[in-house]
């Protein structure tokens, strides 16, 4: 009975997350298209950051509570997540035209962001002065995001953009709803990060799992929801470039916001988190580069190459990890 209630912890937190989530990525960027922003800024920018958000809140949680190996494990478990199996489960139902440059160029920034944040938690730390350049470099981002958006003119792009965010989308919700909307998502959110912290420390300790595989798994796969009902929608619709843009931006903005605000605000120490997850985080990044420059595409196969890569990672942390630790426990 008592790990059924850890798993209830998860399964309410996620819920919440997911909800928090949907309500404030939907609200935001209702009221931006709203405001006359473009919809192709708010895909790049208001949705990418929104869709990170379950990450945000859910790392800051585990690093105020003293658990650091948690808030990394949940960055590095989601690009996993977001690259193997979102981006596989895309591609495998209908194959992933990359016809955006804009979309192209932010493949060399991720590249770079993934071996500096490598880099800096190698030594086992991320101090408060790496925090700040990841933050600032968030910032950063977002205006080189801004600014390349008036250079956008691929028609299909922008008409792919259009259609998912644009006017028609934004519908004609009193604006009091949407800022009811983007509170109520704030909410669920940090409620939904608590929860998720209580069922997920609380299963690791009485499994005797370490906290950071539990953070690499059960809760990377909760903050990535978002991503996956995104993708999973836009994949229907045949809007290749908006997956490919979500995903990648929202790697980048993991690592730059998520990883960059949480050390500014508590320096983080880990010991959990080995060489082998951030040598796979970096496996998958880098192995997107051929996928997207051969063909353009990222077809059937590569996404089925993508998940067996997720799958086969899931088998190796419970092999190296889960089983050891549960079966010294029995």
């Amino acid at each position: 009975m008592p790990v059924f209630i850890d798993i209830l912890w998860l399964v309410v937190g996620l819920v919440a997350l997911y909800f928090g989530a949907e309500w404030l990525v939907g609200a935001a960027a209702k009221l931006a298209v709203r405001f006359g922003i473009s919809p192709l800024v708010v895909g790049l920018t208001v949705v990418a950051f929104g869709t990170s958000s379950p990450e945000l809140f859910v790392s800051l949680q585990f690093n105020f509570e003293g658990l650091p190996d948690m808030a990394v494990g949940n960055v590095v478990g989601s690009n996993i997540c977001n690259i193997g199996l979102i981006l596989g489960i895309s591609a495998l139902m209908y194959g992933l035209s990359v016809k955006a440059e804009l979309i192209r160029r932010d493949m060399p920034i991720l590249l770079i962001t993934t071996i500096v944040f490598v880099w800096m938690i190698w030594d086992g730390q991320l101090a408060r002065w790496e925090g700040i350049v990841l933050a600032v470099s968030v910032i950063l981002y977002t205006v080189y995001c801004l600014w390349e958006s008036k250079r956008e003119k691929n028609p299909e792009v922008l008409k792919e953009f259009e259609d998912e965010f644009g006017a028609e989308q934004a519908g004609n919700s009193p604006l009091w709803l949407l800022i009811v909307m983007i509170l109520g998502g704030l909410i669920a959110l940090y409620f939904g990060a608590e929860w998720l912290k209580k069922g997920g420390v609380s299963l690791a300790v009485r499994l005797g799992v370490p906290s950071a595989v539990i953070s690499l798994t059960l809760v990377a796969f909760a903050t990535s929801v978002p991503e996956l009902a995104t993708s999973v929608v836009a994949a229907m619709k045949r809007e290749g470039d908006i997956i490919i843009g979500n995903v990648i931006g929202s790697c980048i903005f993991n690592i730059l916001c998520v990883m960059g605000f949480t050390a500014v605000i508590t320096p983080m120490a880990v010991a959990e988190i080995s060489m082998v997850d951030l040598a796979v985080m970096g496996a998958f990044t880098l192995a997107l580069l051929p996928m997207m420059l051969t063909r353009r595409m990222i077809g059937r196969l590569e996404g089925a190459l993508l998940l067996l890569g997720y799958f086969g990672y899931m088998a190796f942390l419970y092999v190296d990890r889960i089983a050891p630790a549960t079966a010294a426990i029995i």
